[in-house]
């Protein structure tokens, strides 16, 4: 079983920082179906490959995913764990709003029509 801690505001700033970018999002979709080399990532994509390590190293940084030196290559994997307590954050933003817009339904139900 593991066990998640709670993310500090730096991690969860760091992390949706780091999805705010639909470049970074593409990334870390390709390397949660599998790891990937920096080298294949950039191929994928219009720009330099020193922009996609860039890219890279947000998410690294937000601890979105992992890299390590596999021979003359750096590989990429997707860190499952930090994208897990993301979720756990949106679901618990999800339950706070729901909450608040059932009150207000109550209130909006209680209150007699106006005319």
């Amino acid at each position: 079983m593991v066990v998640l801690h709670e993310l500090s505001e730096d991690e969860v700033d760091r992390i949706f920082r780091a999805l705010a970018d639909a470049t970074r999002r593409d990334i870390l979709r390709r390397t949660l179906s599998g790891e990937a080399s920096v080298s294949r990532l950039a191929a994928a994509y219009d720009m330099s490959f020193a922009a996609v390590q860039k890219h890279v190293a947000v998410l690294e940084g937000a601890a979105l995913v992992t890299k390590h030196q596999q021979g003359r290559e750096r590989v990429v994997r997707a860190n499952p764990a930090t994208i897990e307590q993301a979720r756990a954050l949106l679901d618990r933003y999800e339950q706070i709003w729901r909450a608040r817009v059932a009150r207000l339904d109550a209130l909006l139900a209680d209150e007699p029509e106006r005319q």
